[in-house]
């Protein structure tokens, strides 16, 4: 995204000169649902983002221009409520959670605008949420830690967006680092940075274009499911509080007093956490071959156990599979659409793609969109 269009307009609509902010997507290299199971993931921020541009208005009111919907909305500072508009309100809540940690917000105008796909599983939501998050920090001096506004990010998703998601997409948003991915322990937050250049191949992401109804209640329904696995196991050994404390041996132990369901959705997650810790040390030692072996087990027990996947995005993993220069590649997000991730050749990338592309479009007789992506560096200052 070209930020000077965003200063443009802001110029156009407020009359004075603001600060520019970026607030970048993400990927997930590895581990999917783990997150809210106290487990770990390896996300990376990307070059696509959201620009910012804010300044103080002098008023007791906010005032927000969304560039790509064309709309705006305003509030008053007095009272923050959430609005019709749903965009409006992943922008409400960071407000209302600096209120609530005792950061008094004063009157500001507010443009945005990028590049990350909606709906395709890139976290456009927590760029939003971050990049309003850091720009507010920023312009009134409040010196709040990174890892605190990830925090307030996530609970204004809870609150006001009312999405219970996971702390992934917002701390990857904010702690990004060119060339590198992050394994984040969601329990202790503590994280390491990984360098994954990876030398003679590209990410590409497929998207599906599609999103089941299904996608919202079935997120929660797996909870619940994790959850019910982790009270049987926790019976025998109360040690297991989550199924970050929960060994396959103590699973298998507990298995009859649960329902093949609630066992498999158990048994991926555990496999998951392993394929994360694993893969580390795959990217350290530069296997990369081996890491996308366990990106197609990660798809596999996504689709098959967890049962989170769908057609589509089936049909996209079954494609690549068998292609040698496609060293890996699986569903990635909450499932029932949106995007695979693929680890592809450099040199034959473009080749591949338009293979895909075809292959797609004559089993499910419509297109797909595709994103080559970097790995960027966090939420940051233009």
């Amino acid at each position: 995204m070209d930020p000077k269009r965003i200063e443009k307009k802001f110029v156009e609509l407020y009359g004075n000169q603001p600060l520019l902010v970026r607030s970048p997507g993400r990927i997930n290299l590895i581990g999917e649902h783990t997150d809210y199971n106290d487990g770990f993931v390896l996300p990376a921020a990307i070059d696509k983002e959201i620009v910012f541009a804010i300044n103080f208005n002098g008023e007791r009111k906010c005032r927000f221009f969304s560039f790509d919907l064309d709309e705006s909305d305003c509030t008053e500072l007095s009272k923050i409520n959430k609005s019709q508009k749903d965009w409006a309100n992943y922008l409400l809540g960071v407000i209302d959670q600096f209120k609530k940690n005792g950061f008094p917000v004063d009157g500001f105008d507010c443009v945005f605008g990028g590049d990350i796909p909606v709906g395709a599983g890139l976290s456009s939501s927590a760029a939003v949420e971050c990049g309003l998050a850091f720009a507010l920090n920023h312009i009134h001096e409040f010196g709040i830690e990174k890892m605190d506004l990830v925090k307030m990010a996530q609970k204004a998703e809870h609150e006001f967006a009312g999405v219970q998601c996971g702390i992934m997409d917002q701390f990857a948003n904010m702690f990004g680092r060119t060339n590198h991915a992050m394994k984040l322990d969601c329990r202790s937050l503590q994280y390491e940075y990984f360098e994954s250049r990876i030398p003679d191949y590209r990410i590409v992401l497929f998207d599906t274009q599609v999103k089941h109804s299904l996608a919202s209640s079935e997120y929660n329904t797996r909870r619940q499911e994790c959850e019910k696995g982790v009270q049987v196991v926790h019976r025998r050994y109360p040690d297991v509080k989550s199924l970050r404390d929960c060994s396959l041996e103590k699973l298998e132990e507990c298995k009859d007093y649960m329902s093949d369901v609630v066992y498999r959705r158990c048994s991926y997650v555990i496999h998951e956490n392993t394929r994360v810790e694993e893969g580390c040390i795959d990217l350290q030692h530069g296997r990369l071959d081996k890491f996308g072996e366990k990106m197609f087990q990660s798809h596999d027990g996504l689709s098959k156990d967890y049962e989170v996947s769908c057609k589509e995005l089936d049909l996209l993993v079954q494609i690549v599979r068998e292609k040698p220069d496609i060293i890996g590649a699986r569903m990635m997000g909450g499932g029932f659409g949106g995007c695979t991730i693929n680890l592809i050749k450099d040199q034959d990338v473009d080749l591949f793609i338009e293979e895909v592309r075809g292959c797609y479009k004559k089993e499910m007789k419509k297109d797909i969109k595709f994103y080559k992506v970097k790995m960027a560096k966090g939420t940051s200052l233009i």
